[in-house]
C-alpha cells in the first residue's frame, strides 16, 4: 500500500464523492505512517486460530488423560491399489459421532497423500444461513490450481493389517508407515528412524457443521465475527481444520513463506528470542512491514522443510484459507523434536508428506507436484530501474538516455498507476503519456524494455471506460455475499475486481492485452500485477470480505490466499498469447502469490523500508521463497518507503546483484534516486556492481536452467550445500550463487570495513576480485570497504561469463565468453553452461546448448550434453560465431604452466594459444589467462596447458 490515494480528476464528481474520497485519502494516509498491527488480526481476533490454539493447550494441561475423539471406523477400511480408504469418525458425544472420509495415497517418489473431508458437506445435507449463496461443500479445488499433476500412486504399496493399526511399506525408498486405528495417528518411517508423525499431540480437529442453536452458543466466533468494523456472516457456521505434525529429533524447520523472519522458524509459544503469535499465512496488503515478525504479508506458500544432519523432510499443507501455524520444541534424553501445528479456516484437509532423503531430492518432487519456474526471458535477468512513478514518457526517455550517459546498464525500465488516465487500466494518461507507442519504440531500439503495472481492480466510474462495462456486462467480477458485483476502494476509488477463477473471465482478461486494444504497447511490454492479494482499501485487514462469492460459488475466505495466482497466471497467459506469429516468453510480477505461483511469475518482497534491518532482512526472506520452490525473487533495492543514505543504497545494489531478481523502487515520495543520481564515488561503485551483475548473467541463467527442471534455488542456504555442517543450518546471511561456487556476504551493517564469513569446509576458497587464498573451515574475516563486496570462489568450481557489459542484455547476446576455473586442492574443477535464445519458447524443441566443463591434469574439456544433439543443430549453427575469448585458471599447481601456451583441440584441428601466467605472491593463488582460444562455444573443445 502506497501513500497517495488515486481517483478521478475532480471534474464531473459530486461532493458526495469527492468527500467520501478526501476522508478515504486522509485514512489511507494515517494508515501508511508505519505499519498499523491493530489492522490485522491476531491468533487471539480470529476465533478459529484462538479455538484451535485453546485445544493445543486444553491438551497440554491434560497430559496423559487427554481424551483423543478421532479414530478409524475399522469397519470402513478398504486396501489396495496404494490407497488407505477409510471413515474417520468424530465422537462429539456420548452415541453421536462426525464421519469424516480420510484417502491416505502411497507414492512412487517415497511421500504421502492425506486427505479428510467432511461426508455431510460433502454430500450437501446441511443448510446455510442468511440466504447465503455459497456452495455447501468444503472446498476442495485448492489442487486444481496449485497441482500440474496428479501425484503417481505406488499400486504396489504392502499393506498389513494388523489389530488397531495397518502396517504399510512402499516405493524404491522402502519406507514404512503405521496408521494407528485409537486414536488415530500415522507415523512415516525410513530405514527404522521415524522422520514424521500426524497427530502425534492428538490436536487433529474438523470443525463439523451444525445448526446455530437458538439461545447461548459456547462457540466463540463461530457464526459469525466482527473485526475493523466488519462482519464475517459465516452462512456454513465453523468449519475450521487443524493437527499437528510433529518431526521428531529435528531441531531446524524453514519455509512458509512469506515472512520477514529468519530462514530458520522460530519457536511461537514465547521464550527467549522467540515469538508469541503463529506464523500467518493470510495474503495481505502490509505496509512498511516491520522485521523479525511472524506476521502475515503478501504471499503464502504452505511449505514446511524439516532438516537434520542426514536426513531431510517435508510436508506440503495445501489449504487456500487463512493459515496459522505454531512452531515449538520438545527436548527429551538430548534430542529435540519440532512440533507443528496447522491451523486453517476451512476447506478439507490435503497434506503432502516428503520422505527427503536430502533437500535436492526434497526440492524434486515437491516442484514435480507444484511446478517449476520456466527459463525467464534473459531481459528479466538484467537490472531492472523503476520508481513511483516517472512522471512522462519525456522522463522515461530521460532517465534512458542518461543511464546510457552514465554508463550504466539497465534493461527494464517500470511505470507505476500514474501513466493511466485516472487510474483506469489499459488507458494512458492523455497530458502525460499522450504518445506512448514513440516511448515504447525509443525503448526497443535500445534493446529494452517496458513494465507496466496492471491490477486486478477495474475503476467503476469512468465516462467510455469500455472496460468496466464489459466486466459488469459479461458478470465477469467478485461478488458480495449478496450475488452483486462486490464494489470496493482502492486506487481508481470504487472498483470492482476480475474474478479468474471463472475461465470466461481469464479469456476476456487475455483480449485486453491485445494491441489493438491496449494502444502503445507492444511486444517489449510486460507486466507488473500488484495489490493483487487482492487489496481492498475499505475491506477487512485490507482485503476483501471473507464471505464474497467467487465463480463455483465458493467463499473468498476459501480462496484467499489462490487469489493473486489466478490473476497473475491469467496475465502471463495474456502476454503470451497477445501476438500468436511472434510468441516470446513473457515476464510478470506479481506480490501476491502462492504455491504454484511459480510458475507463470517473478515475486518481490513488498513494501520495504530504506533501513538497514531491511537490507539485512532481504536475504533470509529470498532464501525461504528459494527452498519453497519460489526462485525468482527479489526486493526492492534501496527500501520502498524513505530514502537511504548513499552508504545504504551503495550496499544495497551490491547485494541486489544477486538477487535473481534485480529491481531498484522508490515510493512517489522518496527523493529521485537513480544510480547516476548519488554522485561520486557510491555512482562508480553502483555502476561495477551492476555491471558484475552483467557479467555474470550467463552463469545466472545457467542456474535457472537448473532450476526449471530439478527445482534447485538460485541461491542456495548454507545447508543445502552442506547438509551435515550443523554450524550452516542457522546461517542466511550468506548464500552460494546458483551451481558457481561462489560464496555472497552482503554488508548489512552501517559503515562496516570487514565482514565475517562462514567457510563451509576445509576445501581452498579464493577471493573473486584479487584470488586471495581463503583456508580453513570456520568463521573468517574479509576486508570489506565500501568499493568492496565479499565474494569467495569455492575452488572446484566452473562457471561462465562475458566480460564485456553492454548496455542491455539484449546487446550481450553475441558477446565472447570466459570461463573462470577455480581449482580444488587437487588441480580438478567442473561445471556448466547452458545457453538458448533468451527470448522464444524454441528451447522447448531442442534448441539450446547444454555444455559441461571438466578440468584435471591441465586440461580442459568441453562436451555438449543436450539429451537430444540433433535437434539443437539449427540453433548451433545460428550461434557458430560466437566464441570463448578467455580462459581463467585459478590455483595452478606449481609447474603447471611450462611453455606459456596452450593446445586447442576442436575435432581433429589443434592449434596453440598464449597464456598470460602470473605466480602466486603474498597470499594471492597463481592463475592463468589463456588467451583468445578463438574456440566456438557451440563445439567440443580441449585446452591443454603446455
Amino acid at each position: 500500500m502506497r501513500l497517495q490515494f488515486g481517483s478521478d480528476r475532480p471534474s464531473g464528481q459530486s461532493l458526495a464523492k469527492l468527500l467520501t474520497s478526501t476522508l478515504l485519502l486522509l485514512t489511507t494516509f494515517d494508515s501508511v505512517v508505519a505499519v498499523k498491527r491493530e489492522n490485522f488480526k491476531t491468533c487471539a481476533q480470529s476465533g478459529f486460530c484462538k479455538r484451535n490454539r485453546a485445544l493445543a493447550d486444553e491438551a497440554v494441561a491434560a497430559g496423559a488423560s487427554w481424551d483423543p475423539s478421532y479414530e478409524i471406523d475399522t469397519k470402513s477400511i478398504r486396501l489396495g491399489e496404494g490407497l488407505f480408504r477409510a471413515n474417520l469418525e468424530k465422537t462429539v458425544e456420548e452415541g453421536v459421532k462426525v464421519e469424516l472420509p480420510i484417502v491416505i495415497s502411497f507414492l512412487q517418489n517415497g511421500g504421502a497423500r492425506v486427505q479428510v473431508d467432511e461426508k455431510r458437506r460433502q454430500e450437501g445435507k446441511i443448510e446455510l444461513r442468511n440466504d447465503s449463496k455459497a456452495r455447501k461443500e468444503r472446498y476442495n479445488e485448492a489442487a486444481k490450481w496449485a497441482l500440474v499433476a496428479d501425484p503417481e500412486i505406488d499400486e504396489q504399496a504392502d499393506f498389513n493389517e494388523k489389530e488397531g493399526k495397518v502396517e504399510v511399506k512402499w516405493s524404491v525408498w522402502q519406507n514404512d508407515a503405521v496408521i494407528e486405528f485409537k486414536p488415530f495417528g500415522v507415523k512415516f518411517s525410513r530405514g527404522g528412524e521415524t522422520h514424521v508423525i500426524l497427530n502425534e499431540r492428538h490436536l487433529l480437529n474438523v470443525e463439523h457443521w451444525r445448526p446455530k442453536p437458538d439461545g447461548d452458543d459456547k462457540c466463540d466466533s463461530c457464526w459469525e465475527e466482527t473485526f475493523g468494523g466488519n462482519t464475517d456472516s459465516k452462512p456454513r457456521g465453523p468449519e475450521s481444520i487443524g493437527m499437528d505434525i510433529t518431526f521428531p529429533g529435528y531441531t531446524h524447520v524453514y519455509g512458509i513463506p512469506e515472512h520477514a523472519s529468519s530462514m530458520k522458524l522460530k519457536e511461537t509459544r514465547g521464550g527467549d528470542g522467540q515469538y508469541t503469535e503463529p506464523y500467518r499465512l493470510y495474503n495481505s496488503d502490509v505496509f512498511e512491514y516491520e522485521t523479525d515478525s511472524p506476521m502475515t504479508l503478501y504471499g503464502s506458500i504452505p511449505f514446511m522443510q524439516a532438516h537434520k544432519k542426514g536426513f531431510t523432510v517435508g510436508v506440503f499443507w495445501l489449504n487456500a484459507a487463512e493459515t496459522w501455524v505454531d512452531v515449538t520444541t520438545r527436548k527429551d534424553k538430548k534430542v529435540t523434536d519440532t512440533q507443528t501445528h496447522w491451523m486453517s479456516e476451512s476447506g478439507i484437509l490435503d497434506l503432502f508428506v516428503f520422505m527427503g532423503p536430502n533437500s535436492q531430492w526434497l526440492y524434486k518432487y515437491y516442484t514435480e507436484l507444484v511446478g517449476t519456474t520456466p527459463i525467464p526471458p534473459m531481459f528479466a535477468l538484467g537490472y531492472h530501474q523503476c520508481r513511483w512513478n516517472y512522471v512522462s514518457q519525456d522522463d522515461v526517455k530521460q532517465v534512458d538516455a542518461m543511464m546510457d550517459k552514465f554508463d550504466i546498464p539497465y534493461d527494464v525500465i517500470w511505470l507505476d498507476i500514474e501513466y493511466t488516465d485516472g487510474k483506469a487500466y489499459f488507458t494512458w494518461d492523455p497530458q502525460t503519456f499522450s504518445d506512448p507507442a514513440s516511448m515504447v519504440s525509443n525503448l526497443d531500439y535500445h534493446k529494452r524494455k517496458l513494465v507496466a503495472i496492471i491490477d486486478p481492480h477495474i475503476k467503476r466510474e469512468q465516462k467510455d471506460y469500455t472496460v468496466v462495462k464489459e466486466l459488469v456486462d459479461k458478470s465477469l467480477a467478485v461478488k458480495n455475499k449478496d450475488g452483486k458485483d462486490y464494489d470496493g476502494w482502492c486506487w481508481p476509488g470504487s472498483s470492482h475486481w476480475v474474478d479468474c477463477f471463472n475461465v470466461k473471465a481469464q479469456d476476456w482478461w487475455k483480449a485486453q492485452f491485445k494491441f489493438d486494444k491496449f494502444k502503445g504497447t507492444a511486444d517489449n511490454v510486460h507486466i507488473w500485477n500488484d495489490m493483487n492479494e487482492p487489496s481492498v482499501f475499505n475491506g477487512p485487514e485490507t482485503t476483501m470480505p471473507k464471505d464474497n462469492i467467487h465463480h463455483g460459488d465458493w467463499e473468498h475466505r476459501d480462496v484467499h490466499n489462490l487469489y493473486g495466482m489466478t490473476f497473475h497466471e491469467a496475465t502471463y497467459a495474456a502476454i503470451k498469447e497477445r501476438n500468436p506469429k511472434k510468441p516470446t516468453r513473457p515476464f510478470v510480477l506479481t506480490r501476491a502469490f502462492f504455491a504454484g505461483s511459480q510458475r507463470t511469475a517473478a515475486m518481490w518482497t513488498g513494501d520495504n523500508e530504506a533501513k538497514w534491518e531491511h537490507l539485512a532482512q532481504a536475504v533470509p526472506m529470498l532464501l525461504s521463497q528459494g527452498i519453497a520452490g519460489m526462485p525468482f525473487a527479489g526486493a526492492d533495492v534501496g527500501g520502498f518507503f524513505g530514502n537511504p543514505s548513499k552508504e545504504l543504497l551503495t550496499r544495497w545494489y551490491q547485494a541486489g546483484a544477486f538477487y535473481p531478481f534485480f529491481r531498484a523502487h522508490a515510493h512517489i515520495d522518496a527523493k529521485r534516486r537513480e544510480p547516476y543520481l548519488v554522485g561520486e564515488p557510491y555512482v562508480s561503485i553502483i555502476r561495477e556492481a551492476i555491471k558484475l551483475r552483467y557479467s555474470l548473467l550467463p552463469a545466472l541463467y545457467t542456474s535457472f536452467h537448473r532450476a526449471s527442471w530439478e527445482g534447485m534455488p538460485i541461491l542456495r542456504p548454507m545447508f543445502l550445500m552442506f547438509p551435515d555442517d550443523e554450524e550452516a543450518l542457522t546461517i542466511d546471511d550468506q548464500f552460494f550463487f546458483g551451481d558457481t561456487g561462489i560464496i555472497v556476504k552482503p554488508v548489512v551493517e552501517e559503515g562496516a570495513t570487514t565482514t565475517k564469513i562462514w567457510i563451509p569446509d576445509d576445501g581452498i576458497y579464493y577471493d573473486y576480485f584479487d584470488y586471495t587464498i581463503q583456508i580453513g573451515q570456520g568463521w573468517g574475516t574479509i576486508n570489506s570497504p565500501i568499493e568492496q563486496i565479499p565474494i569467495l570462489m569455492r575452488g572446484g568450481h566452473i562457471f561462465p561469463r562475458k566480460d564485456r557489459p553492454r548496455r542491455s542484455a539484449e546487446l550481450m547476446k553475441d558477446d565472447p565468453y570466459t570461463i573462470v576455473i577455480a581449482l580444488s586442492r587437487v588441480g580438478a574443477a567442473a561445471g556448466v553452461l547452458y545457453v538458448d535464445d533468451g527470448e522464444t519458447f524454441d528451447y522447448q524443441n531442442g534448441q539450446f546448448l547444454h555444455k559441461s566443463f571438466v578440468y584435471q591434469s591441465n586440461k580442459l574439456t568441453s562436451k555438449i550434453v543436450n539429451n537430444d544433439p540433433a535437434k539443437a543443430k539449427p540453433y548451433l549453427k545460428s550461434i557458430s560465431h560466437v566464441f570463448v575469448e578467455r580462459v581463467i585458471i585459478v590455483g595452478l599447481p606449481e609447474g603447471a604452466v611450462k611453455e606459456k601456451k596452450a593446445k586447442v583441440t576442436v575435432g581433429s584441428k589443434s592449434w596453440e594459444a598464449e597464456i598470460e601466467f602470473y605466480e602466486e605472491h603474498v597470499g594471492r593463488a597463481s592463475f592463468a589467462i589463456v588467451k583468445n582460444p578463438k574456440v566456438p562455444i557451440g563445439e567440443e573443445f580441449e585446452i591443454e596447458l603446455l
